[in-house]
């Protein structure tokens, strides 16, 4: 079955938002790197290629459903950080923007009855269930080690590791 103009719209709005992420996440790890914690950095731009991923699993989805993608310009992100914390933050609230964003597809799916896009959604709320677990962990974590440089170090050597 052809997916409807309504779920392509939202999809296609969806894609424009991972893609912001992919950005976003690009933004943070000039962050870190610009501050000598390439760890961090790290974290962010395997965060980044994450994201292009979902856009495209949208992206290819919609064609696998007889759709059409249509791009739109991708805004430049708006947010200077002043802190190790202050990224992490916002990174755990952005994904709880894309989350919200992804149940509202799922609620789009349900209204039309299609268990295609449903059956296709549901790996996207359980990423999301992942994504915004990882990004809470860091927070509270950087909340305990309370700007303590041993601390910080090793948490940047850590996250460096993410493959």
């Amino acid at each position: 079955m052809k997916i409807s103009k309504k779920m392509q719209n939202a999809i296609n709005e969806q894609i424009n938002k991972e893609l912001y992420s992919e950005y976003l996440y690009i933004n943070m790890a000039c962050y870190f790197f610009d501050n000598n914690l390439s760890g961090f950095g790290n974290f962010f731009l395997k965060q980044a290629e994450e994201e292009r991923e979902h856009a495209m699993k949208f992206f290819k989805y919609v064609y696998e459903r007889r759709g059409s993608v249509k791009l739109k310009e991708i805004k430049k992100p708006d947010i200077s950080f002043n802190s190790i914390l202050s990224v992490f933050e916002k990174a755990l609230e952005h994904e709880e923007y894309v989350t919200k964003s992804i149940y509202e597809l799922v609620n789009i799916a349900r209204e039309e009855k299609d268990e295609a896009s449903l059956e296709f959604l549901n790996w996207f709320v359980k990423e999301q269930v992942e994504e915004e677990a990882n990004m809470d962990q860091i927070v509270n974590m950087l909340k305990m080690g309370k700007d303590n440089p041993n601390f910080i170090m090793l948490l940047d050597s850590k996250l460096g590791e993410r493959k």
